[in-house]
C-alpha cells in the first residue's frame, strides 16, 4: 500500500500548509460487486496505518444512515481541487474549491442522463446545476449536507457529464445506501451514521420525464462521461 499516501487538513495544492498531516494507507477494501458498466457500488474504503488527532482543521464528518430522506432541491456542498468550468483545460485548482449545489431527484436526473449510455440507480444521488458542480479532478469527493449543527455525507463523487454542463447535474454514490456494507468492514470502532431528514413534500415523487419515450435513440458516448473510482476519505470540515 505504499502507493497511497493521505494528505489531511491540506487547503492548497501549491504551497506550505502548516496544518497538514500526512500518513499512509494500510488497506484499500474495494466493494466486491463494484459494476464498471453501471457504476453500482462505485465504493472503496482506506485503512489508515496509524490513528490521526483531530484539529480544527482535521474533523470527521457523519455519515448518511439508511433511511436518509435527500429530497429534490435539498442545498448542499461539494468540495475538491478539480477543473474549473471557466477553462477546463487547466491543471486542476491549486485552492480547495467548494460549490452549493442542489440535490436532483433520482426520476429527474435519470430524465436528464437519458441521451447517455449512464443508468441512474438507488444507489446513486444526483445534484448540481447547470455551470455549478463537480469536475475532472474531483476524485472521491464528498457530497455533503447540513442538518441543524451537524454534517452529513451524503454522495462521493461518481460519475457525469465534466462541470455540470448542458444542464447534467452529477452523480454521486449515495452513502445512505452502504451503511451495512461499510459496518461490515470496519472493525473495532462504530461508524458515525445519522439520518438525515427532508421536510415537507419531494417534487421528484410526482415528476414525470418528457423525455422516457424517446428510447436510446442519439445516445452520446460514454467517453463524454468522466468516471472515478470513488474512495470514502477525511476531508475538511467546511464552516460557514
Amino acid at each position: 500500500m505504499n502507493d497511497w499516501t493521505l494528505y489531511l487538513g491540506r487547503e492548497t495544492q501549491a504551497g506550505p500548509n502548516a496544518n497538514e498531516v500526512i500518513s499512509s494507507v494500510s488497506q484499500v477494501i474495494v466493494h466486491s460487486n463494484f459494476n464498471n458498466t453501471l457504476f453500482n457500488n462505485d465504493i472503496a474504503l482506506m485503512k489508515l496505518r496509524s490513528v490521526v488527532a483531530f484539529t480544527d482543521f482535521i474533523r470527521p464528518i457523519c455519515l448518511a444512515g439508511s433511511g436518509s430522506q435527500f429530497f429534490n432541491a435539498t442545498s448542499c456542498w461539494s468540495t475538491g481541487w478539480g477543473k474549473r468550468l471557466s477553462n477546463q483545460n487547466l491543471p486542476a485548482t491549486e485552492k480547495l474549491q467548494q460549490v452549493q449545489i442542489p440535490v436532483i431527484g433520482n426520476k429527474q436526473c435519470a430524465c436528464s442522463y437519458i441521451p447517455t449510455d449512464a443508468t441512474i440507480t438507488s444507489q446513486m444521488i444526483c445534484a448540481g446545476q447547470e455551470n455549478k458542480g463537480t469536475c475532472q479532478g474531483d476524485s472521491g469527493g464528498p457530497l455533503q449536507c447540513k442538518q441543524n449543527s451537524k454534517w452529513i455525507q451524503a454522495g462521493i463523487t461518481s460519475f457525469g457529464i465534466p462541470c455540470a454542463t448542458a444542464g447534467f447535474p452529477e452523480v454521486y454514490a449515495r452513502v445512505s445506501d452502504f451503511q451495512t456494507w461499510i459496518t461490515g468492514q470496519v472493525i473495532g470502532t462504530t461508524p458515525g451514521f445519522v439520518t438525515f431528514t427532508s421536510t415537507g413534500t419531494d417534487a421528484d415523487s410526482s415528476f414525470t420525464c418528457p423525455n422516457a419515450s424517446s428510447g436510446n435513440s442519439g445516445k452520446l458516448s460514454a467517453e463524454l462521461l468522466f468516471v472515478i473510482c470513488v474512495t470514502v476519505m477525511l476531508h475538511p470540515f467546511i464552516t460557514q
